[in-house]
């Protein structure tokens, strides 16, 4: 019998990846709450699990006593020596029980307390296992889609977690059995298990892609300082070289341009800007207008971090993007509130051409 029990509580280790230690404490205990119940729930009750040996020992200590004031924690020293000879009043006595003796409602309390302390571990190790993989890249296996809200349901290692429809990229589908690239944005303990925010329109899910591909960023040479997206459509980001013979930005485009284009495809073919990050503001503004050509910045003001950049007149549909999408993403990105402004100086409303960050 238990040896039986040692290989199934292997196999559950095996299968849930749960600590064998933690299993076995929380057995123990179960069994400890249930027996307790034959002495009226007095803390007298002992269980020692010994999985080398596997062997369990469950016992009540009891006081040896000349005269009996409560049956359920005492003995009289007559009792006490039936059971072992060198039993003294005053000392106490370990009486073994058998388990197969507690009854069949005992044994029921046993069980679901056994389940409550697996469901807890199990939770306990989503938990870890997700807090572990915070703000971090993974793949995951989609499992189902929900036709009614749209969200998705990924396998995610051991565990499941849903892509909310406000997290997915416009216009993007899913099928069954599809491998996708997810960002954990968040992980919070809820009580009843991890709660578990991810994403794909995060902007953190272009840096660890970028990543990836790069290896001078993941070792640190090249450092992302900032990303600004619009999931589905155009990313821009700012790269910064610590070595000054690395090129920060040819290094995030790679040989004929895989790197950046390997990112694209993870991303469903968003389009990526990749710029040279400056500490010079009129630099930095300057490569973010790309793909468009900058004429001039002037900072406006700078503590309100508001500049205006002047532009071929030919590229000035350029320079704003289709809807403000190109101005508006180097302000995120910038962090500058910026105006665009023709060379000849003649277009419709200055207003219509600011973009705040």
């Amino acid at each position: 019998m238990n040896k039986e029990f040692f290989e199934a509580v292997k196999m559950l280790t095996a299968e849930k990846g749960i600590p064998e230690d933690y299993l076995y404490e929380k057995i123990a205990a179960a069994i400890v709450v249930a027996a307790k119940h034959d002495y009226n729930g007095k803390d007298i009750v002992h269980c020692d699990i010994d999985p080398e040996k596997m062997n369990i020992k469950v016992y009540v200590t009891k006081n040896v006593v000349e005269e009996i004031e409560d049956p359920d924690t005492d003995l009289t020293i007559e009792q006490a020596q039936l059971i072992r000879k060198s039993a003294k009043v005053g000392k106490t006595i370990d009486i073994p029980l058998k388990t197969k003796d507690f009854g069949r409602i005992v044994a029921q309390t046993a069980k679901h307390v056994i389940r409550q302390g697996i469901r807890e571990a199990e939770r306990g190790k989503m938990l870890e296992e997700f807090q572990s993989k915070n703000q971090e890249l993974l793949s995951a296996k989609v499992n189902k889609v929900d036709p009614v809200t749209g969200n998705v349901y990924l396998e995610i290692g051991h565990s499941e977690a849903v892509l909310p429809k406000a997290e997915q990229v416009p216009g993007e589908t899913f099928v069954e059995g599809q491998i996708t690239k997810i960002f954990v944005v968040d992980v919070k303990d809820m009580g009843k298990g991890p709660k578990v925010m991810i994403s794909r329109t995060h902007p953190g899910l272009v840096r660890r892609l970028f990543e990836t591909e790069v290896p001078e960023i993941f070792d640190g040479t090249i450092e992302i300082m900032s990303v600004s997206r619009e999931a589905g459509s155009r990313t821009k980001i700012a790269v910064y070289s610590k070595d000054e013979n690395v090129d920060a930005v040819g290094s995030c485009i790679g040989p004929k341009g895989q790197r950046v284009s390997n990112v694209v495809d993870a991303l469903g073919g968003e389009k990526i800007d990749i710029v040279k990050y400056s500490t010079d503001p009129v630099e930095f503004i300057s490569a973010a207008l790309a793909p468009s050509d900058v004429i001039s910045v002037e900072i406006l003001d700078e503590e309100a971090k508001s500049c205006r950049a002047t532009v071929p007149d030919d590229q000035l549909s350029l320079a704003i993007g289709n809807k403000g999408q190109n101005v508006r993403l180097a302000a995120k990105l910038t962090s500058w509130k910026i105006d665009i402004k023709p060379e000849s100086g003649f277009y419709e409303g200055a207003s219509e051409n600011t973009v705040e960050e």
